[in-house]
């Protein structure tokens, strides 16, 4: 099993899952959220509004619609707090989750956004650190997923995921 980051419009990958950041009601918003729902097309929408919506730190899967992924995984990070709010094992969970929902899918390569890091407010570092961390523990036990991408349209978002999956990787 492997992980990468690279730079990149996560709606354009092809891939088994793509991971969506979305809020609790899964009805589309701002950034990744945004240009997921406008990049799989009105059938998303649709969908999402019969599902219920998801609670932070959980996830759910649809279809990919218009995506060239087959799934769109949608999980609810939470939003920065201080980091005395019980964020880190929320965020941890939203990668764990999304993982589990990919195995029991047969996906073999996941794309992820940085969850949590735009509007929720998470610092960078952080979140690098606690994702990384979720997907490599994850990774020890499971063999499916074989591929985890990190896909970032900021490039300072890119370095702090590059730099930590290096020095992470070799742990």
């Amino acid at each position: 099993m492997s992980i990468e980051v690279i730079r990149g419009d996560i709606t354009k990958q092809t891939v088994d899952a793509i991971v969506n950041a979305a809020n609790e009601t899964l009805l589309g918003g701002g950034g990744v959220d945004g240009a997921i729902h406008r990049a799989a097309g009105p059938e998303l929408l649709a969908h999402c509004r019969k599902m219920g919506g998801c609670a932070t730190g959980h996830a759910c899967i649809t279809p990919g619609f218009q995506l060239s992924a087959d799934y769109i995984i949608h999980t609810v990070g939470p939003v920065w707090r201080g980091g005395e709010a019980n964020e880190s094992s929320q965020l941890a969970s939203c990668y764990r989750e999304s993982l589990t929902l990919a195995k029991q899918h047969h996906c073999k390569i996941v794309a992820f956004p940085a969850i949590s890091c735009g509007v929720f407010g998470y610092p960078l570092d952080t979140a690098a650190s606690v994702s990384i961390a979720a997907v490599i523990a994850y990774q020890r036990t499971h063999t499916t997923p074989q591929h985890v991408r990190w896909v970032m349209l900021d490039q300072e978002v890119f370095d702090i995921w590059e730099a930590t999956i290096g020095i992470m990787g070799k742990l």
